[in-house]
């Protein structure tokens, strides 16, 4: 048996990538999946059982906490689409720009004063990313794990921010 020379990272030629992709979702993955998903659920709990300014500041950072986890999965998107084989699709970069756009406009609809756009917009998002990732994991556009993890994970945010919708709606 021969082996070809080792190549340097710098080689003009490129490298290949042999990777084995579990469909089982890994540990981490539940953990960093599921736990910024905790913010979420107890902002909506909290607002509804607090009063006053107390409720306020929890709106105020669990909404600000879904536009920084928004606009995180859209690097992650991003990050995803550079190992695509064959380089990013354009469903990748329109997707990671869609999410990238929704929680930008949420952050600055909130700057504005405009709460209830801002959490339109991340619903918007949220919903977005629960229908697409599995769709891209079939397509090999992302982790096969995202087939699982995502429809079971990202609709605790969405309820979530509907609450927060109904709490600023009420009040």
């Amino acid at each position: 048996m021969t082996r070809s020379p080792a190549r340097s990272p710098n080689d003009e030629t490129g490298r290949t990538i042999h990777a084995h992709e579990p469909r089982a979702v890994p540990w981490l993955s539940v953990v960093f999946g599921y736990g910024p998903m905790l913010p979420f659920v107890a902002g909506a709990v909290l607002v509804w059982v607090l009063l006053g300014p107390a409720a306020e500041a929890v709106f105020t950072l669990t909404l600000l906490w879904g536009c920084a986890i928004l606009l995180f999965l859209s690097g992650v998107r991003r990050g995803v689409s550079f190992r695509t084989e064959g380089g990013a699709t354009f469903a990748q970069i329109a997707t990671m720009l869609s999410l990238f756009l929704l929680g930008y406009g949420a952050l600055f609809a909130f700057a504005l004063g405009r709460p209830m756009i801002a959490l339109g917009l991340l619903i918007a998002g949220f919903t977005a990313i629960t229908i697409l990732d599995p769709i891209a994991a079939r397509r090999g556009e992302a982790p096969l794990f995202f087939e699982r993890l995502r429809p079971a994970q990202i609709p605790l945010a969405v309820l979530s921010l509907a609450a927060l919708l109904a709490y600023r709606w009420a009040t």
